[in-house]
């Protein structure tokens, strides 16, 4: 029996009514509420799809998108899509029409600050790969870096030259880094997968995941050719990645799996130092990689490509050991994510079978709130993203505001 819709809404309000009011920004931490992940800017995008799609007071929403732009709001070459000027860019974004007068004028001048800082980190990460230095994950990843950045431009200017610089970028990114003999893809970082160093990642790490890894650049470059936006090198970029995705697969009975990164030993000889599949989230599992790699088969029209994804979402999605490996309900690496990105994934597939996950999902969602509310109340790790994936649930039907378009699953 799957979860009704009366069950979700109920549990959806068990968790809206702990994010009722936002509290002060934290004084040591001013910057904290301009956070996509874990400060009031996520937060509002629950309020923001509560209202839209339910059709509540506006007040709420109004003093979560206040709270995230109480202080001077940060353009700063450090910041990315879950921190600072196109954190806040993306909520206002997400705001339905009969409110978007409110916040016009702060959208402009935020828009304005954003597409300044994707062309001095587009020169900054151009001059980087002329060096033939290796990159960090602040340069192109979905949370921070370049790819980030293009998720907010492909909203809000898909037309625009600014996503057509970043778009060019991703493009250099997937050719070899120079020179040649160090045998090295161009997206390997010089750290390990904790940013720093360490004994195990000599020589820096090859990283597969969608928030971090080349998964999220292959999004990006998906969901642009989807709506008919491309550059040169678009698609050879597309399956460049596609390649380097195919040729570390594991194969098993249970289906295909990734590792969630690779060191310069595993590099040399070929295959990962861990071979046993990961947990299938959105953030570095089968779940978000798949998806990408049924988003590209659409893009590239590409039939087999796009059902071998499928097939994989499906089979890590209904094996008991795999699905035993999620210990929360949170976006990045719990139920909330894994059932928001298979409710996206479904209504694209030509994969008959992908129609029966979100009701079996559903189901897993609803039951982990049994471990208790979340005790961050943030999106990507706390209730809020528990809660926005629940109000897909309660209704059925897809975001009314595109709010997970800051995960590139739509």
């Amino acid at each position: 029996m799957t979860t009704s819709a009366a069950t979700a809404a109920a549990i959806l309000e068990q968790y809206t009514a702990h994010l009722e009011e936002p509290s002060p920004p934290p004084l040591e931490e001013p910057w904290a509420v301009q956070s996509l992940a874990d400060g009031a800017a996520g937060i509002s995008l629950l309020h923001i799809e509560t209202a839209r799609r339910f059709g509540g007071s506006w007040r709420s929403a109004h003093r979560w998108i206040t709270s995230a732009a109480s202080g001077p709001i940060s353009a700063a070459d450090q910041t990315g899509l879950f921190l600072g000027a196109p954190a806040v860019g993306f909520v206002l974004s997400t705001v339905p029409p009969t409110y978007q007068h409110l916040y016009a004028s702060a959208r402009a001048t935020l828009h304005q600050h954003i597409t300044g800082l994707a062309n001095r980190r587009v020169d900054a990460a151009l001059a980087r790969i002329d060096r033939g230095d290796l990159p960090a994950f602040a340069e192109y990843d979905l949370f921070y870096g370049l790819t980030g950045i293009g998720a907010y431009l492909l909203r809000t200017e898909p037309e625009g030259p600014a996503l057509e610089r970043i778009l060019r970028y991703l493009v250099a990114l997937t050719r070899p880094l120079a020179p040649a003999d160090r045998g090295l893809p161009g997206w390997w970082v010089g750290h390990d997968p904790a940013r720093g160093t360490s004994p195990h990642f000599p020589g820096g790490h090859g990283n597969f995941g969608t928030a971090h890894g080349i998964t999220g650049p292959l999004l990006l470059l998906a969901q642009a050719l989807r709506r008919g936006i491309t550059v040169p090198g678009h698609r050879d970029a597309m399956f460049t990645i596609c390649a380097q995705l195919d040729a570390w697969c594991q194969h098993r009975d249970f289906g295909p799996s990734w590792p969630e990164h690779i060191s310069r030993r595993d590099l040399d000889r070929g295959r990962p130092h861990h071979d046993a599949p990961a947990r299938p989230s959105w953030c570095y599992g089968t779940t978000g990689i798949a998806r990408a790699g049924q988003l590209a088969g659409i893009a590239l029209r590409s039939p087999t490509l796009q059902t071998f994804y499928e097939d994989a979402l499906y089979r890590a999605l209904t094996d008991p050991a795999q699905l035993a490996q999620i210990a929360d309900n949170g976006l990045c690496h719990g139920w909330a994510g894994i059932y928001q990105t298979a409710h996206r994934a479904a209504a694209d597939a030509l994969d008959p079978r992908l129609s029966t996950l979100p009701d079996r999902l559903g189901d897993a969602l609803a039951e982990s709130r049994h471990s208790g509310t979340p005790s961050a109340p943030g999106l990507i790790n706390g209730a809020a993203g528990t809660a926005l994936a629940l109000t897909t649930l309660a209704s059925r039907r897809p975001p009314s505001t595109g709010w997970d378009a800051c995960l590139l699953i739509n």
